[in-house]
């Protein structure tokens, strides 16, 4: 049962930030335009997704990218449009353009990667979509790939790489079988925190506010690690992560108790957030409950929107409530929630401030809205839990 939220009449208070797993804040925000010039430049595919959900590949990068200099997006119906107006109501210099040809023609040189920029649910390349990738292979530029469809094993694409001395990247591949690793309880001897940031839904923000979190801990003094879970944490150029949902089901909680273990011992953080995927409570994704088993995590920080009616892709299977999925994981594992945060999408301002008191007063958690609300709120539900860090921030102060 869905419980009804207070909300405000006033449209002209909506809040037009689009949906999702991807928006960010200033302090998630790169330049789109780098100024280091080893800095691969890319474009990004995302015909009739770009700032929906099953584009969340193209809106995160657009976003946020280390690893490559976006130069443009393909999606004709935004074509003549700035990407980052589109996404966040602010220009970023980034042009979309109605097809591969007419951004080739408008760039001064052809980028140095193709990027496939959506995630449909059936994660394969469509008919149209082959030909588009084959064109991009044609003109000479690599091609990055996060579908479940691995192209490096299609004798068509391998053929018309080799023909250019171009690559494809994979993402979601993962090692062979004799290379992955399986769970042996060493996590438990990661002594930082380990926090997942969670969902009720996939497509939901999970991504965005783990990110967030972790640079805001970052800018505070906190030596903070984030390890995606999916590919598009990868794509941004993470140095620690597994594409999860690609990693046979035997070797999930292995792989990534293996990757936190690496970001450890490589890093000496003061705390781990771990990106989560789908939901625990979602009968179509596993990958919540490797997460909570590979990770063992010291808190769960739970992604939530409110005016979702039904969950993502899945219009027959209503949204559950944050209590409920609240009392799976912590049964599921031994573990606490310790915040909420809001996907504000389709909720004005107004709709935002009164769920947010009303989530706060029947869990009786913290709870905010990382791109709309301080973050210092977000990095309090840490600080307020794990008081070690805050002594150690007050110590860093002295």
């Amino acid at each position: 049962m869905t419980t009804t939220l207070p909300t405000s009449s006033k449209a002209e208070n909506i809040i037009h930030l689009p949906v999702s797993s991807s928006i960010a804040t200033p302090s998630d925000r790169r330049s789109p335009r780098s100024k280091d010039l080893h800095t691969p430049t890319a474009l990004i595919y995302c015909e009739g997704n770009f700032g929906l959900p099953d584009g969340k590949t193209a809106n995160g990068l657009v976003r946020h990218s280390e690893k490559y200099e976006i130069m443009s997006v393909i999606d004709s119906t935004h074509a003549g449009r700035d990407a980052g107006e589109i996404l966040d109501g602010h220009s970023n210099t980034i042009p979309i353009f109605r097809d591969l040809d007419a951004a080739l023609a408008s760039h001064q040189s052809t980028p140095d990667y193709f990027i496939y920029g959506m995630a449909p649910a059936t994660g394969m390349l469509s008919t149209a979509e082959r030909q588009i990738v084959l064109g991009a292979l044609k003109n000479g530029m690599n091609v990055v790939n996060g579908l479940h469809e691995f192209l490096n094993d299609d004798p068509e694409f391998v053929a018309a790489a080799r023909a250019q001395n171009v690559e494809i990247i994979d993402i979601r591949k993962p090692r062979p079988k004799n290379d992955l690793r399986l769970f042996t309880g060493n996590i438990n001897k990661v002594t930082c925190p380990r926090i997942a940031v969670l969902g009720t839904d996939c497509a939901i923000g999970k991504r965005t506010t783990a990110s967030i979190l972790t640079h805001t801990l970052i800018a505070r003094g906190i030596n903070a690690v984030m390890i995606p879970t999916g590919q598009i944490g990868i794509m941004q150029g993470s140095r620690y992560g597994v594409a999860l949902d690609a990693v046979p089901s035997q070797f999930c909680c292995g792989e990534l108790e293996a990757t936190i273990i690496d970001a450890f011992n490589g890093e000496d953080p003061d705390i781990i957030i771990v990106e989560g995927q789908g939901a625990l409570s979602h009968p179509a994704f596993c990958t919540s409950a490797f997460i909570l088993r590979g990770s063992v995590p010291d808190g769960v920080i739970l992604q939530h929107a409110p005016k979702r009616k039904h969950r993502c892709d899945f219009d027959q299977m209503p949204m559950p409530e944050p209590k409920s999925e609240i009392s799976l994981i912590e049964a599921f594992s031994d573990t606490k929630v310790i915040g909420l945060t809001i996907n504000h999408e389709n909720m004005t301002d107004n709709e935002i401030s009164n769920s947010i008191l009303y989530y706060q007063e029947q869990l009786g958690i913290p709870v905010t809205d990382a791109l709309v609300r301080p973050v210092e709120e977000l990095a309090q539900m840490i600080l307020s839990s794990f008081p070690a860090l805050q002594r150690k921030l007050s110590l860093s102060a002295q």
